[in-house]
């Protein structure tokens, strides 16, 4: 094994929640550490929707490394402050957490149909991105290390961040295009890497995403496809997912196609697991997910 903390692909009875039993990493966890929190910030405007995100961050100090928690729901549904409690641990553990909106497909217009399909999700989210590095200094982040965290699509999300560069065309107009969206980590907790596989599994919301079936408008579902996208110069990935996930294949793919670029990629499939975020992580406790963001944006290279 490695010596940085990397399980490779692992088949696991319970997700492992002390990084001691996996490798030799030091969670940096201080329960008491008191930390400053600011909600409702606006970080920037898609068409006519208002894009706000939520911060906590250690009280004094910095720059520390931001991470990114982004919601999931199936892209039709959720909100950042799902993550209330997990931006407040990774504020605690010495980093900047960040819970961001991005717009829904649930929003309809006056015809009934989604007034904010693909690529709106992934522009929002490289807006968050571009705001964080831009505003570093006000709010004590070390623009050089970003990462991000999202559950189902927000792990999609997660994904398109991490493997899309700029002449993929999904930057979007949204925050100053001058400021990178790249991001230095990514987690995507049960996140779908193929979208003609993920509407296998439900039609009804990919299809509000992205306009059709498969067979109706295929390059939108190449466009939308993390895996389209994976090369050379990935950021690194931890990819955690249920045994019982009908994603699971979508993310052997994904392993397979990290791997074979060079790429770095951890697949960790929880056992007896479904695709309840809370089968798979507890953020209150040490577990594979800090360990990996320690060791990419807290390690000096």
């Amino acid at each position: 094994m490695e010596k940085r903390c990397r399980l490779g692909v692992a088949l696991l009875s319970l997700l492992v929640t002390a990084c001691g039993s996996t490798a030799n990493c030091q969670a940096n966890t201080d329960a008491a550490a008191p930390a400053v929190r600011e909600s409702g910030i606006v970080y920037g405007k898609g068409g006519d929707f208002e894009l706000r995100l939520d911060l906590a961050r250690p009280a004094a100090g910095g720059p520390f490394p931001a991470v990114v928690f982004v919601f999931g729901g199936g892209f039709t549904s959720g909100s950042r402050t799902e993550w209330f409690t997990e931006i407040n641990r990774a504020a605690q553990r010495g980093y900047v957490g960040v819970a961001v909106d991005y717009r829904l497909t649930g929003l309809r217009d006056e015809s009934g149909r989604p007034k904010y399909p693909f690529p709106a999700q992934v522009h929002d989210v490289k807006c968050a991105v571009r705001w964080l590095r831009a505003n570093a200094s006000k709010y004590s982040i070390d623009a050089d290390r970003i990462g991000v965290v999202g559950y189902s699509a927000g792990g999609t999300l997660s994904l398109l961040l991490a493997l899309t560069e700029p002449n993929d065309g999904l930057e979007g107009p949204c925050g100053d295009p001058s400021v990178s969206s790249r991001v230095q980590a990514a987690v995507s907790l049960a996140g779908s890497p193929d979208f003609v596989l993920r509407h296998k599994i439900s039609s009804y919301d990919v299809e509000l995403l992205l306009g059709g079936s498969p067979e109706q408008v295929p390059d939108r579902y190449r466009v939308a496809s993390p895996l389209t996208y994976v090369g050379g110069h990935d950021a690194p990935v931890l990819t955690v997912t249920g045994s019982f996930d009908p994603r699971l294949p979508q993310q052997r793919l994904l392993d397979d196609g990290m791997r074979a670029a060079g790429s770095d990629h951890t697949l960790i499939i929880v056992q007896g697991a479904g695709h309840s975020m809370y089968g798979l992580v507890n953020f209150d406790e040490d577990n594979p997910v800090w360990s990996f963001l320690d060791e990419e944006l807290k390690t000096t290279r």
